[in-house]
């Protein structure tokens, strides 16, 4: 089994001050990707006993610190309807990321598509595409196994999403914005997850610490090269993307994080239960936590200005930034 990612964390803390310090994280990230990565169908047993999948299998019960596992109602249930819910909203949230991968490898090979030879960027956006396609990959394969009729993003949402991967095109510091906004909240969750001990089962542990410690590159290239490039963008580019961030932000921290309607109605879940597990003020303060990174990040870049912050606060992921950097970056407008 992977082990936990520490050191892959600390890579996403490192900051880049100079144009050969941004350089210098992307050959770590490079080499970081060729020693340590891994494949969905060598690296994951999935033939071993101990990882097969039954819908039943009391592994999958919400624990009582979750938000829906603390109702009465759900705790209510009979086990194997508990295991179910579960179950259900485990490979929910993996249908949903492999669809958000699928948009990002997209917007990925747009990106470098158009990059000039000799750009350090080409290889590293190649190897997060290769780990990418591993991780869909590995989700799929978990949801075939569940038997269960996950459908992942709404239909409405899935074809507006058809746009994100041509965003490179408009605005690549838009894009690493995307990426984030996927990326962030669910790596979020699992390391809460993980963290609280709450993961019974062995499959999902392990699919759960290959993401982490992947997705913990892909993190750090995202949030490296908003701080090489956002400083020198013109300030009617950075006004836009101040405005825009939030917008983002809110909808698809809520989309990873909301119940999925499909189960709701799957197993007749009270409308009043939902309200009390997800759109309860502890809720909206999960959501909020989940996008914090990404919200130090702007203030630290200083692309938040009074109507960016007016947004940030109209979508409920507003609080304010723990950390700024010492030296000063141009003011929003």
């Amino acid at each position: 089994m992977p082990k936990a990612p520490t050191e892959l964390a600390d890579e996403v803390r490192e900051k880049v001050t100079d144009k050969k310090s941004y350089l210098g994280v992307i050959d770590r990230l490079n080499k970081a990707s060729v020693e340590k990565h891994w494949e969905a169908y060598a690296d994951i047993p999935w033939d071993d006993p101990e990882f097969q999948v039954d819908k039943n299998d009391p592994r999958w019960i919400l624990p009582a610190t979750d938000r829906l596992g603390e109702t009465a109602w759900y705790q209510a249930q009979p086990p194997e309807i508990q295991a179910q819910i579960g179950l259900w909203r485990v490979a929910t949230a993996m249908k949903i990321g492999l669809q958000f991968e699928n948009l990002l490898k997209r917007g990925l090979l747009n990106y470098a598509y158009r990059l000039p030879n000799g750009r350090p960027e080409f290889r590293y956006v190649y190897h997060e595409t290769t780990e990418e396609c591993h991780h869909g990959m590995m989700f799929q394969e978990f949801v075939n196994r569940t038997k269960m009729p996950i459908r992942g993003m709404p239909r409405s949402l899935s074809l507006i999403a058809q746009a994100a991967p041509w965003i490179p095109l408009v605005s690549t510091e838009m894009f690493f914005i995307f990426v984030l906004g996927g990326e962030d909240p669910i790596d979020y969750v699992q390391r809460k997850h993980l963290k609280s001990g709450h993961i019974k089962h062995p499959l999902e542990e392990t699919i759960m610490r290959i993401h982490i410690a992947e997705e913990a590159r892909h993190i750090s290239f995202a949030r490296h090269y908003l701080r090489h490039r956002v400083p020198n963008m013109t300030p009617m580019a950075r006004r836009v993307l101040g405005i825009a961030t939030p917008i983002v932000l809110g909808i698809m921290a809520r989309i990873m994080l909301s119940p999925p309607g499909p189960m709701v109605r799957h197993f007749n879940i009270p409308k009043d239960v939902v309200r009390q597990a997800f759109k309860s003020e502890t809720a909206q303060t999960e959501i909020s936590n989940s996008v914090a990174k990404i919200r130090d990040l702007m203030a630290e870049l200083g692309v938040i200005g009074p109507v960016a912050k007016r947004l940030w606060k109209a979508f409920g992921i507003w609080d304010e930034p723990k950390k700024r950097r010492a030296a000063a970056t141009p003011k929003a407008a």
